[in-house]
């Protein structure tokens, strides 16, 4: 199951188990930043999303329901933070796998090629999004139309606001990598993409 078939309840939304043990992606992401990450981060969010959920009109929408319903209205921007964060690291975690790397499933590689040039122009150009994006904020590889693209939202924007399909993320909050490498976020970037970076959910991601 992708973290698109997630439909949960918004009164009974926990964050779906890891997809792998938390020292399943060393020496690139150390267990020990994945434990903080997804046991206090991820889980935050969701605790918090929670509590302000309860009582609400919204409470019984999915993540992404609430998303869409949320989105561009000030008054309801904690909420939307929230919901949106605890989806987008969902799709963080699935975009990464062990012994990542390596070439796309067939369909996903013709869609690089025509839209990128090649894989390798396809990782620059995710690794250009990554880095070039101020503060914090998301790496995305997403479908607009027939195009792939490499883009970047801020805090915790996330490409389902703008009708793209997101089909891989890279979270570049600092807390994804700073106890690892500190202020060199293209090296984590470029490791991910080099390492983790899980192609075969991307190609589920197409449709």
């Amino acid at each position: 199951m992708t973290a698109l078939d997630i439909r949960e309840r918004a009164d009974s939304h926990v964050p779906p188990p890891l997809p792998y043990p938390e020292e399943a992606l060393q020496p690139v992401i150390s267990a020990h930043t994945i434990g903080l990450h997804y046991g206090k981060h991820h889980k935050g969010y969701v605790e918090t999303l929670n509590k302000l959920l309860t009582g609400t009109q919204y409470e019984t929408l999915s993540l992404r329901a609430l998303i869409n319903a949320t989105a561009g209205k000030p008054a309801l921007a904690t909420l939307f933070n929230n919901a949106a964060q605890a989806w987008n690291h969902t799709f963080y975690w699935r975009s990464l796998r062990p012994q990542g790397g390596a070439e796309p499933p067939a369909p996903l590689a013709r869609r690089i090629a025509a839209s990128f040039g090649s894989l390798d122009e396809c990782k620059k150009a995710l690794a250009a999004a990554a880095t070039a994006q101020f503060g914090s904020g998301w790496a995305w590889l997403v479908l607009e139309g027939d195009d792939l693209k490499a883009v970047k939202t801020s805090d915790a924007q996330t490409p389902l606001t703008s009708g793209a399909t997101p089909l891989l993320a890279i979270d570049v909050w600092e807390h994804a990598y700073y106890l690892d490498y500190q202020n060199r976020r293209a090296d984590y970037v470029n490791a991910v993409l080099d390492k983790l970076i899980n192609w075969e959910f991307a190609s589920d991601n197409l449709g």
